[in-house]
């Protein structure tokens, strides 16, 4: 690795705690507060809520799972007959059946896994109410969920958990909406359009011709899709394109929104359950596993293709390997700030890109595929993330407890066999549906023409999305079309499952710990804010994730790099 680029990831991992510890103590303020708001209260009269009307795990979960399948429906509704729906200045047709459904679940799941090209499929006005709204109601659900498990940490001997549509108006009205608006202006600031324009004739420098370019409300879209690890772009390329990621400042600010509510989130938890040593702890690990991979995918990358040095390539057409392989990325970002984007888009719930990953090298290419496939918990999604943490901490509290022979317990709360049930199948589902998807894939038809690449690089293709979509990523290894039918009802089927069996598991174990009394620390007490816990956990985290996706990587990635010289 090059001196700036070690520079360059080590600002932003400086610039990311300064910001994120401040911002988590400030969203445990916004959800340990008693008072009701102006706003909020005016809201929950139009909304018949009764704010002060406490939920159980249950009530809870079926409240969360209506608000789904409303906004799906709407979604769906919205992208089927958009044609015939306003602010549509580009004259955009109707978005087909399997890719409107694809769509709604994509965006209501926090995954925005896109089967399109945005500029020329959506509409403005389905870009802004149906898209960006679910950018940010996606988030906030993520963000309820924790808050609730937080408060089955905290409380004792109670059969309830919150209100969910308290949480999610909070989490909306006073965290997501202020900092999106923050860094939508700066994003504009560096050039990122924000305008009701369909278009705009731009002259070209090497033609006397003009050409028309999309715009539209993108800065609005942009902001938050980073902030709450949504990742979907306003256009196809992403946050590869020049419009929506301008400048190398505006790509700082876009990649470190990507981690700042995540990282924030261990600051929220830590002051909410009065351990601050236990949100540390957690944030410790999730560097553990993050930070290797940045500098192993930058090294990689930078280490440049070997096949171009066994043939000499450099000397025959004047091709500079010096420069690392700068195949699918953009010259105005280079290498490093690539690998750090790729690396932190798939650690967290993110899925946006500034290069395209199918064009890395197979070692490098296999780095965000297994940070998605750990289950997106260093640093995941906003909420989810750290939820999913915690369901990797019961189980190795309860592997210690195992091996000296008590009931283990995590922050004052004994986890007995349902804590574990629920553990483990939050994490094992995802990865199950993955892999299942992926090997129905590979024996279908229709893989023929979706996968045009042959071999291990093509069942990386197919392994990529189905792992993205399981995990609600959203990012894509690029090759595949994935806008079939079979494709698409498939990869749906991934994200509904991959979001809301985790969460229902979640909060089921949320509503048990609830009712448990506190249990004082005892000799026998495996402290979980120390270095034994964070070795331990990284270890459980590491070990689930090797045994489940090892030998897949083995047929793909792995194997695709012992092809090369």
């Amino acid at each position: 690795m090059t001196g700036l680029g070690i520079a360059q990831i080590a600002l932003y991992c400086v610039a990311l705690m300064l910001l994120a510890y401040p911002l988590g103590l400030y969203m445990a303020r916004v959800f340990e507060r008693t008072a009701v708001g102006r706003i909020e209260r005016v809201i929950y009269r139009l909304a018949g809520v009764d704010a002060q009307a406490e939920m159980t795990w249950r009530r809870y979960a079926v409240a969360l799972m209506m608000f789904t399948v409303l906004g799906l429906v709407v979604v769906y509704l919205m992208l089927r007959l958009q044609h015939g729906l306003p602010w549509n200045p580009n004259g955009l047709g109707n978005v087909t059946p399997q890719v409107a459904f694809n769509t709604a679940i994509s965006f209501h799941s926090n995954t925005n896994w896109q089967t399109y090209g945005g500029e020329t499929t959506m509409s403005h006005l389905v870009q802004m109410i149906a898209l960006t709204t679910q950018n940010f109601v996606s988030a906030a659900v993520g963000l309820a969920v924790l808050v609730a498990l937080i408060r089955g940490f905290v409380r004792k001997h109670s059969e309830t958990i919150g209100n969910f549509w308290v949480d999610l108006t909070r989490s909306t009205l006073y965290i997501l909406l202020p900092v999106a608006l923050v860094l939508a202006a700066l994003l504009v600031w560096q050039g990122v359009p924000q305008t009701a324009a369909g278009t705009v004739s731009v002259d070209l420098v090497e033609s006397a011709t003009a050409q028309d370019v999309a715009v539209g409300p993108v800065a609005s879209q942009i902001s938050i899709k980073q902030l709450g690890t949504n990742g979907g772009g306003y256009y196809n390329t992403n946050s590869a394109h020049p419009l929506e990621n301008p400048t190398p400042l505006s790509n700082f600010l876009e990649d470190l929104a990507i981690l700042l509510f995540p990282a924030a989130c261990c600051f929220m938890f830590g002051r909410m359950v009065q351990r601050t040593g236990q949100g540390r702890a957690f944030l410790i690990a999730m560097w553990v596993l993050f930070l290797p991979w940045v500098i192993f995918t930058a090294a990689v990358e930078q280490a440049g293709n070997p096949l171009l040095d066994e043939q000499h390539v450099d000397q025959v057409a004047s091709v500079d390997q010096a420069g690392g392989n700068m195949e699918g990325k953009e010259v105005r970002f280079g290498i490093s700030a690539s690998a750090l984007w790729a690396t932190s888009t798939t650690a967290a719930s993110n899925g946006s890109v500034n290069s395209m990953h199918d064009s890395y090298l197979p070692l490098s290419g296999l780095a965000p595929m297994f940070l998605m496939g750990l289950g997106e918990v260093a640093f995941g999604g906003i909420g989810s993330g750290l939820y999913g943490m915690i369901l990797f901490a019961i189980v190795a509290v309860f592997i210690s407890g195992l091996m000296v022979g008590r009931t283990p317990e995590l922050m004052g709360k004994k986890v007995e066999a349902f804590e574990m049930k629920m553990a483990s199948v939050g994490i094992l589902a995802p990865a199950m549906i993955c892999l299942l998807a992926a090997a129905i894939a590979v024996m279908t038809s229709e893989v023929k023409t979706a996968v045009p690449n042959p071999g291990a690089h093509g069942f990386s293709e197919v392994l990529y999305a189905f792992i993205s979509q399981a995990n609600n990523n959203g990012s894509a290894f690029g090759g595949l079309t994935a806008s079939g039918t079979w494709f698409a009802t498939l990869g749906a089927i991934c994200m509904f499952i991959g979001r809301y069996w985790i969460i229902v598991a979640t909060l089921a174990m949320a509503g048990s710990l609830a009712k448990k009394k506190l249990v004082p620390t005892s000799a026998g007490t495996l402290p979980t804010e120390g270095g034994l816990f964070i070795t331990l956990l990284v270890g459980v985290v590491l070990l689930v994730g090797v045994l489940t996706l090892i030998p897949a990587f083995a047929l793909g990635p792995i194997a695709e790099h012992l092809e090369l010289p």
